[in-house]
């Protein structure tokens, strides 16, 4: 009997590719983001690699302010998730010294600063999962929890949330 897809591990070449994917893509890392209070970055346990908020900022200032469904469309949002996740993935590499070290990206999880009558929240969130995918390909996507919420850090739209397993 075999491991279903979703069950096996990647070899150690199937993980050595996101920075490979990086570069096809024409996708260059911001400067990993400083935190902006007392707090790490990334803490390291285990196989586990925890990420702090990222939100979707740009050398120091927030790129996107409002809510999605009030002062931002649902693209303007999924542009920003897409922003907080390039953060999250300089903020992984800075960690680790290079992302083909990830195993896999465990777990996204997306707030998103919304008006009370938005229901587009997937839509939004794929502006990261994207980009998630694109790098570290589909067999790595992660589980996925996607919440509106009245308001986030500096005004920002959406913070993220990310959990990576490193390759041994």
């Amino acid at each position: 009997m075999s491991t279903p897809p979703s069950l096996r591990r990647p070899n150690r070449s199937e993980s050595a590719r996101a920075e490979h994917r990086l570069a096809e893509l024409g996708i260059h890392l911001p400067a990993p983001p400083k935190p902006l209070g007392i707090y790490v970055e990334s803490v390291h346990c285990g196989k586990l690699l925890f990420l702090t908020g990222m939100l979707p900022i740009e050398d120091g200032e927030a790129r996107y302010l409002g809510r999605v469904g009030a002062e931002l469309d649902a693209e303007d949002g999924r542009e920003a998730a897409h922003l907080a996740a390039l953060n999250g993935l300089a903020v992984a590499r800075k960690h680790l010294g290079s992302l083909d070290k990830v195993a896999r990206v465990v777990r996204l999880g997306v707030s998103i600063a919304t008006a009370d009558d938005f229901r587009d929240h997937p839509k939004v969130a794929d502006g990261a999962s994207q980009l998630l995918q694109d790098v570290f390909g589909k067999d790595r996507n992660p589980c996925r929890l996607v919440l509106g919420v009245a308001s986030l850090p500096l005004g920002t739209p959406v913070e993220l949330e990310l959990i990576f397993e490193i390759a041994e």
